[in-house]
């Protein structure tokens, strides 16, 4: 069965490469590593305002809503480093007992 994974990397800030970035770690786990990955900061960011905080905070809670899938893995990708949306899944992944990978993926090297 194909492994469903929570893409979690940078959004806001430079949001034009985060966005690439993005996309080149959902290559990675689709096409490399033969995953089933929802980004939803690439998903949701397409109807709903990042910058506006009621609809950033609506986007973030559906993205985390898919932990509750069983069998789920969340996996942060931090070639451009750790933002404070990841981290605060990170904590809550971590408060829940919800394992996760950390994965890197060579991007600006």
């Amino acid at each position: 069965m194909t492994r469903l994974v929570i893409l979690e990397s940078p959004y806001a800030g430079d949001v034009e490469a985060n966005v690439a970035y993005a996309r080149a770690c959902l290559l990675d786990s689709l096409a490399r590593r033969g995953e089933a990955p929802i980004a939803s900061h690439l998903l949701y960011t397409q109807v709903l305002d990042d910058t506006d905080p009621d609809e950033r905070a609506q986007g973030i809670a559906a993205g985390l809503a898919w932990r509750t899938v069983p069998g789920v893995l969340p996996v942060f990708y931090t070639d451009r480093g750790w933002s404070r949306g990841m981290l605060a899944a990170r904590d809550l992944y971590d408060r829940e007992g919800l394992a996760y990978e950390t994965r890197t993926i060579g991007w600006g090297s």
